[in-house]
């Protein structure tokens, strides 16, 4: 069951040692959009209302997920950048997948929004400096203190977590 939920593995923060480590972690997260866009361009209604695994989210409460995700994550890096040590807003992300948007709205909307979200995203990453990727925020519900290297690679490997159920869907179900 662990690897329907976690088909890449389960997030493990590896220390981004120079700017071409970062750089690549910048380029893959540019990716999402188009990679997961191609994952589901041929899918119909029912099976983008499939879930990925029993209990989890349908393919289209994946879709719509991202960007609400991505969203709040941009969000924090530029609160992260424009304030000291910001203690976040988290949020109910499997109450938001429930809402009528993300169980039911077409998908094309989320997939424009993860696209322009991400190439807005794109021009402020490859604005900042090594220096401003050591600025952290607060996460209230873990008591973590988060940099933004550890948030980049958290989010790049967000994005291809998810990428990966929906994958792994199309092969066990034989969409392919």
């Amino acid at each position: 069951m662990k690897e329907l939920q976690y088909p890449i593995g389960q997030f493990e923060y590896m220390e981004i040692e120079s700017n071409e480590d970062r750089l690549m972690l910048i380029e893959s997260l540019a990716m999402v959009p188009m990679i997961l866009r191609g994952e589901v361009e041929n899918l119909n209604d029912e099976q983008l209302d499939t879930q990925y695994r029993p209990g989890g989210w349908t393919v289209r409460q994946v879709i719509h997920h991202l960007p609400d995700s991505h969203m709040n994550a941009y969000l924090r890096f530029k609160w992260t950048l424009t304030e000291i040590e910001p203690t976040i807003k988290p949020y109910e992300e499997a109450l938001w997948a429930e809402l009528f948007d993300g169980k039911r709205s077409n998908i094309d909307l989320s997939l424009n929004l993860l696209d322009a979200l991400h190439r807005r995203w794109d021009v402020l990453l490859r604005a900042m400096t090594g220096e401003d990727f050591e600025k952290a925020y607060h996460h209230p519900e873990t008591g973590s203190r988060v940099t933004l290297n550890e948030a980049l690679a958290l989010y790049e490997w967000h994005g291809r977590h998810h990428i990966a159920q929906v994958s792994t869907l199309k092969q066990r179900m034989g969409w392919i």
